[in-house]
């Protein structure tokens, strides 16, 4: 059933609201989301679709997102296509926001917006705003809905609030206690059709940073049983459940901040597999005495290239990230860089020479998102078979 639209598209482009970064430059635009102002750290997306994904993608936590395709809502919002259990960017920026005309949609991108009280802007010219933060780098930036604040003052909130190097944003997204995935056996897809999905003879144990559903779904598919836990389980209550396996999970924000991880992890390494992607993968690098730097701008996109070292092929994939791990301060006697970005030659994947660990810095469960690299949930399970 269609649910109800609330929002007055005649008269969206009345309400007027700006983006103004902390460098003082100002985009207008129209508010297309809640009426609410916010702060966050502008990125932008080079998706062309998957902008319910992206909104529901806990590595987003603490960003406003600007999506550089220009036409965003086309084919609306549905129950099936989420991938957590909310909305978790701070904002979306888009140039134009459209009706839905899909027969899968129950609902507008506008709307599901005001129901989760994240404000949104259209109107802007996200071609401008995304060249300046490609040239100059990511920046802090203010939402203003409400017009309660000048300008000035919306720049001056910009430059005072702390930003997202430093800060703890794991804690604010991850679980509260841990949950078994998938207890049905089956898969139901977006489409409507029912997989199913072979026995679990594994059991594996994930760390929720901020992890997305479709990351559940494909360990789920190796068949793999996996329990969930919060991002501060401790390494011993991990081995208590004598896992086969442990997967460390996406999430948002500085990975030096999330030191308790580290600590886990290192204590984890050699007494049981690893896997890790995105912010697992940083936090990897941490634990095997790594240093992690921020990118000018980061990558967020479905469409990275990145290179197998091990294989020589090509992937195209998708990524969502603000730091990386610094080779230079990695042991290479211990560990080996397994993949690159070839479009800043950026360290894309790690693999120890003698634990049975391994960790890429882009997203194989990719939704959205190319499927090049779902083979990697399969290395994961013949990286605890064979150890």
């Amino acid at each position: 059933m269609k649910t109800t639209r609330s929002y007055n598209w005649l008269a969206q482009r009345e309400k007027k609201a700006f983006l103004a970064l902390a460098d003082g430059t100002l985009f207008r635009g129209y508010s297309v989301g809640a009426d609410r102002d916010i702060l966050g750290e502008v990125v932008f997306n080079t998706g062309l679709a998957g902008y319910q994904e992206i909104l529901t993608d806990p590595s987003y936590s603490g960003q406003i997102v600007t999506m550089t395709y220009p036409e965003i809502g086309n084919y609306g919002v549905n129950p099936d296509d989420v991938e957590s259990r909310g909305v978790f960017v701070n904002g979306l920026i888009v140039h134009e926001m459209n009706r839905p005309r899909s027969w899968r949609s129950t609902q507008s991108v506008t709307d599901y917006l005001i129901a989760a009280n994240v404000p949104a802007l259209a109107g802007i010219d996200t071609r401008a705003l995304t060249t300046k933060l490609r040239d100059g780098g990511t920046q802090k930036a203010y939402i203003s809905i409400r017009g309660d604040l000048s300008e000035a003052e919306a720049v001056a909130r910009a430059n005072a609030w702390e930003g997202l190097d430093g800060q703890d944003y794991v804690a604010k997204v991850t679980v509260d206690k841990p949950f078994v995935w998938d207890e049905t056996g089956h898969l139901s897809s977006s489409w409507g059709t029912v997989d199913v999905l072979p026995e679990t003879d594994l059991h594996v144990v994930a760390y929720d940073f901020g992890i997305k559903w479709n990351i559940l779904r494909r360990l789920r598919q190796q068949g793999m049983k996996v329990t969930v836990v919060p991002a501060r389980t401790p390494a011993a209550d991990v081995l208590a459940m004598k896992p086969n396996g442990v997967f460390l999970s996406n999430g948002p924000a500085d990975p030096a901040a999330v030191t308790y991880a580290v600590t886990a992890i290192r204590a984890l390494i050699g007494k049981v597999p690893l896997m890790g992607i995105c912010l697992g993968h940083q936090l990897l690098g941490l634990a095997l005495g790594g240093v992690t730097r921020r990118l000018k701008f980061g990558h967020h996109g479905c469409n990275q290239p990145v290179m197998d070292l091990t294989t020589g092929r090509v992937e195209i994939t998708s990524q969502n990230h603000n730091f990386c791990v610094d080779p230079d301060t990695l042991d290479m006697k211990q560990v080996e860089v397994t993949h690159l970005n070839l479009n800043d030659r950026t360290v894309e994947g790690l693999r120890h020479r003698h634990e049975p660990l391994f960790c890429v810095q882009y997203h194989p469960e990719a939704s959205p998102g190319p499927h090049d690299s779902a083979y990697l949930f399969k290395r994961f399970r013949e990286l605890i078979v064979t150890a």
